[in-house]
């Protein structure tokens, strides 16, 4: 922290400071990268506007006056006081502590969050993220309503008071277990493959669950609901146990499809186009510095999904 650059301590008394710790002109005006007499002069106007010397001239090396110890005491607490006070203000602004609220949908705060946040932490461990899972039509009202700093959701659209900072498109798909007979189709399933599946499908408090059955409405699929839910996490167990097909996207169930527990079969269905994960926040001016590096970390995560995930 520069106080000097800051405005918050003149140039003669950095020069005094700086000439009292070296115990020379010629010595403080290297590091400075300035000319002696340069240092000097200034040192010597501090002096006259005092009227009092602050060194004592005799001999090679400068001494302090009992002025100059003086001055140089309650500097060094002012000093003190003044990066305090800078330190505070940053605090406030956000650039080391703060508070930052995220709303998500669930398969994105299983999934994404996580590793996001444990890097963010580690940069930044003094910023508390609040997160909340919920419904994408909720967690970007509440963003747009002030409820909330930053929100993860899927399909949503922009609004005066609702930006979007990240997107990416990602492909609805099928979690089976390794031996389900959809992994035989090459070179994916199609909605008609679903013929006869037992399906657990997103409840409507989801976007996808409406998007799916109308979809699979249109393409005169006759499946088998097995039932249905607003949990991610349940969705997963149950296709895990092989007691159901479930229809998402990859995200939410990395941890799964990495083990071997789960495939991803992206659907090979023209009807269906990719899910939109968007990350989105509150006007540029209304976020605090906390809010805006966290949503810089969470946007580089989102734009580093590929469509096919």
């Amino acid at each position: 922290m520069d106080l000097h650059r800051l405005g918050l301590i003149s140039t003669r008394v950095q020069h005094f400071q700086l000439t009292a710790r070296l115990g020379s002109i010629r010595a403080a005006a290297r590091a400075l990268n300035m000319t002696p007499s340069s240092v000097s002069r200034s040192i010597r106007a501090l002096e006259d506007d005092l009227r009092a010397p602050l060194f004592e001239r005799g001999g090679q090396q400068l001494r302090l006056s009992s002025a100059g110890e003086m001055l140089l005491y309650h500097l060094g607490q002012s000093t003190v006081e003044l990066g305090r006070a800078v330190t505070g203000i940053a605090d406030l602004r956000g650039l080391r502590r703060g508070t930052v609220t995220l709303v998500s949908i669930e398969s994105a705060a299983r999934g994404l969050l996580p590793r996001v946040l444990a890097d963010f932490w580690a940069r930044n461990p003094e910023i508390a993220v609040d997160v909340r899972v919920t419904s994408s039509a909720d967690a970007a009202s509440m963003v747009a309503s002030g409820d909330a700093d930053l929100a993860l959701s899927f399909d949503q659209q922009s609004s005066r008071n609702l930006r979007r900072i990240a997107m990416a498109g990602l492909a609805l798909g099928v979690l089976v277990p390794p031996g389900s007979r959809l992994t035989k189709i090459t070179p994916g399933p199609a909605l008609s493959d679903l013929s006869g599946e037992r399906v657990i499908l997103s409840d409507s408090s989801l976007t996808l669950g409406r998007s799916v059955e109308a979809a699979m409405g249109d393409a005169f699929v006759d499946f088998a609901r097995r039932g249905r839910t607003n949990s991610i996490a349940l969705m997963i167990e149950l296709a895990e146990l092989g007691l159901g097909t479930v229809m998402q996207t990859r995200l939410g169930a990395e941890r799964e499809i990495a083990a071997g527990s789960l495939v991803f079969l992206p659907l090979h269905e023209r009807r269906i186009g990719l899910r939109r994960l968007m990350l989105m926040a509150r006007p540029k001016a209304e976020l605090s510095e906390a809010a805006t590096a966290l949503s810089a970390a969470l946007g580089q995560a989102v734009d580093a999904l590929s469509p096919d995930e």
